[in-house]
């Protein structure tokens, strides 16, 4: 089994190399980084790549013979001059650019340059981390302009991919998935308003975005799936 991992030196992503080195050690794992090379690993191959950048990703693709899996961790909610909006009249127009070109384009890159590759695998699946803030009707809270529409243009795009690989991916399973809020540092400048018990370790989340990817058919493609398996609405 091959097995790619985008944003695999992040929290969330190299936990998931690492959960996926645990419980398929025979698989070949696929990780990309941007700046820091990651130490090395038995079984992983790492990548610098910006995932932003459609030479890279196409680039990439030629790099990886076979893949089975692909699972995209890399996101962007806060940088060092920006952080989540708590009106309209803090929106900028290049953060609102930097969440899209950073939250949504890439999953898109992903299908583009990988799908004639996942079409040669037994059970191909492209899994995607999303959020649940991206979700329009559960937004009560208003705010958070730039990431919550970068989130739900990315749960629109792989839902609009899921319908097509139904025609032309056999077997094919595509997924988008809320890992709760994790302890990574993503998250860290809002942890002090999480509610005790829901700040989870980047390694529970690891394992239970596995279990659901492991255990997804494609009767779920196209679905949108919190950390405890719950299908959460568009």
């Amino acid at each position: 089994m091959n097995i790619l991992i985008l944003g695999g030196n992040g929290g969330i992503g190299r936990a998931i190399v690492d959960e996926c080195l645990n419980r398929y050690p025979e698989a070949t794992i696929h990780a990309t980084f941007r700046l820091a090379q990651p130490e090395e690993v038995h079984n992983v191959v790492w990548y610098q790549v910006d995932v932003t950048q459609e030479l890279e990703m196409e680039a990439l693709s030629q790099r990886i013979p076979k893949v089975d899996w692909i699972v995209n961790c890399i996101g962007l909610l806060h940088n060092e001059q920006h952080g989540p909006e708590k009106n309209v009249s803090a929106i900028s127009s290049d953060f609102f650019q930097q969440n899209i070109m950073t939250n949504t384009l890439p999953t898109l890159l992903l299908a583009k340059h990988f799908t004639p590759k996942l079409k040669l695998s037994a059970s191909p699946k492209l899994a995607t981390i999303s959020a649940k803030v991206g979700s329009i009707s559960d937004n009560r809270l208003g705010g958070w302009y730039s990431y919550r529409a970068s989130k739900a243009a990315l749960n629109m795009a792989l839902k609009t991919l899921s319908i097509e690989w139904q025609r032309s991916v056999k077997n094919g399973v595509v997924l988008a998935l809320h890992p709760g809020t994790t302890d990574t540092h993503l998250s860290k400048p809002f942890q002090a308003r999480v509610p005790e018990g829901k700040l989870f370790t980047s390694q529970r989340v690891a394992n239970d975005l596995l279990d659901i990817i492991e255990n997804s058919s494609p009767e779920n493609s196209g679905k949108f799936f919190a950390y405890n398996g719950e299908e959460l609405s568009w």
